[in-house]
């Protein structure tokens, strides 16, 4: 029997597993070997989706995180069809690169013929083209390229400008918002414009939800991290010792308390993290024991403390 349960995405995606492994900043940093045995035991425990991509920026070194982990999960035995593969599509060079060949390139670094998800990068120009850009994404789901689609960090407004435009060409929009969420990040995923969206049957997937390790006590991080909303970063390491005694009251660790509180938001299908060990996939699995045990609401008070964004972003979104 898995462990770990799983919710459906949206209205038109796959079940998924409510807990999900990211690929960014993580094999390409592991023993190869203790890489396998993790994924291994994630899929073990029913973690179904991984969320992969092609993240080298232009001029910057090469990376190889996607490559690896079409050998990770051969070395493991995991076949194609005992998984769900998310891939990210960026947004900065189209539509001069196309949706099709961009996905077809990452399709070919990570050995895979289709993606059952994939998600939009962030929205960083005014000129995109949201016709354009839904009709492409159409053409790929009638093509059986990809599954379903969501997007990364994208305003509320913008989502529903694109959905109505995907329900024009033929597809059911976007199934999934990609949105930074954590006790100290929670303005908003937990603000009035994304609610609609949310009882529309739009998910959430939780990313960031440990602020690249902040949360989970490691202050001085010496990977690359996400961006900083509101610049609130500093606010957020302070809050990290108070965090974790919260955590010690109801018998967890910082990093369960921030998967737990992840979970208890309705809209959530999957929350995703990179683990980089066994032990850490274990350590954060055991997230869905505290958040029984305490319940939802009794997490979400828990945490209300340490919510550092409340003034300091739009909860429209970017």
């Amino acid at each position: 029997m898995h462990t770990v349960p799983r919710r459906t995405i949206g209205t038109h995606g796959p079940e998924v597993s409510v807990l999900s492994l990211g690929s960014w900043h993580v094999y390409d940093r592991m023993d190869f070997a203790e890489a396998v045995a993790m994924v291994r035991h994630a899929v073990d425990l029913g973690v179904n989706l991984f969320d992969i991509g092609v993240y080298g920026m232009p001029g910057a070194p090469p990376v190889y995180t996607d490559v690896l982990f079409s050998a990770i999960v051969r070395a493991a035995g995991v076949a194609r069809d005992d998984y769900l593969l998310s891939e990210k599509l960026w947004l900065e060079r189209y539509p001069e690169q196309p949706l099709r060949a961009q996905l077809e390139h990452a399709l070919f670094r990570v050995g895979a013929d289709r993606a059952d998800l994939v998600v939009l990068g962030d929205v960083r120009r005014d000129d995109l083209d949201l016709v354009r850009l839904a009709g492409d994404l159409a053409e790929l789901e009638r093509d059986g390229i990809i599954g379903c689609w969501g997007v990364n960090n994208w305003s509320a407004s913008t989502i529903r400008t694109i959905r109505e435009h995907a329900l024009a060409a033929g597809s059911p929009g976007p199934q999934l918002a990609q949105l930074k969420y954590s006790p100290c990040r929670r303005s908003i995923p937990d603000g009035g414009p994304f609610a609609p969206l949310f009882a529309d049957g739009l998910s959430l997937q939780a990313s960031d939800v440990m602020e690249g390790g902040i949360l989970a006590g490691r202050t001085n991080p010496t990977r690359q991290i996400g961006r900083d909303p509101g610049d609130i970063r500093e606010q957020i390491v302070q809050a990290v010792p108070g965090l974790t005694e919260a955590a010690a009251s109801v018998g967890a660790t910082a990093a369960q308390l921030c998967v737990a509180f992840a979970l208890s938001h309705p809209a959530t299908a999957t929350v995703l993290f990179g683990a980089s060990s066994t032990r850490q996939l274990v350590c954060n699995v055991g997230a869905l024991a505290v958040l029984e045990r305490v319940g939802a609401q009794g997490i979400r008070d828990l945490v209300e403390p340490f919510w550092a964004d409340r003034d300091a972003v739009d909860p429209e979104g970017p």
